[in-house]
């Protein structure tokens, strides 16, 4: 057998984690997990409903996640494709986790809890950007914190210099691929420049 089934089978193979991996993890955001929070400009949005699991990206000014108190964060939800699978998610299965990442830094903070969608106008209006207020903000009542290890990082190179960019497909071409020709790619392509100046929050 070479599928591994139960949790016992993962210490045969993995053994046990080290005391640091242990004591890192708390139910609250220290100073120093609350500095990564501030500084964070990106995070993954990881939820879990009944179709499975779904993360999103999430980006925008460093500090754009809250940190209402050592137990609670506000995300605001900025504008994006509308699909809404994370807040379709959320409101059906609160279980939630905020990944950050600081550029430049090779650790990331993972902050696992349970989330609620709070649309209060005056909440909303603080998160106000460009005069555009996000529809929804998600607090996350934080149960577990801790920083990953740098090594996931450190082996992309993550932040390093990136010579030759590689040759992707655009969005355009891949919808244009997916739809057999039926979805006009090229005029998206065209079109989402401008668009993305004009929607950006």
């Amino acid at each position: 057998m070479t599928i591994l089934r139960t949790e016992a089978d993962l210490e045969t193979i993995y053994g046990t984690c080290s005391e640091a991996s242990l004591v890192k993890e708390i139910d609250f955001l220290s100073p120093g997990y609350q500095a990564f929070v501030t500084h964070s400009p990106f995070a993954i949005l990881t939820t879990a409903g009944p179709e499975g699991t779904d993360a999103s990206p999430r980006g925008d000014k460093a500090g754009f996640v809250r940190i209402e108190t050592p137990r609670t964060l506000l995300m605001p939800d900025r504008r994006g494709n509308n699909r809404i699978d994370s807040l379709r998610n959320i409101v059906r299965d609160p279980r939630c986790s905020f990944m950050f990442m600081v550029p430049g830094n090779s650790n990331v903070l993972r902050v696992n809890g349970r989330a609620e969608i709070d649309v209060d106008p005056e909440l909303c209006a603080s998160f106000e950007m460009e005069g555009k207020a996000p529809r929804s903000v998600i607090r996350l009542q934080v149960e577990k914190a801790y920083f990953q290890c740098a090594r996931a990082i450190m082996r992309a190179d993550l932040w390093g210099e990136i010579e030759t960019l590689p040759d992707l497909p655009t969005p355009g071409q891949m919808m244009k691929e997916i739809t057999e020709g039926a979805f006009d790619g090229d005029q998206y392509d065209q079109e989402w420049p401008e668009r993305a100046k004009t929607s950006m929050w």
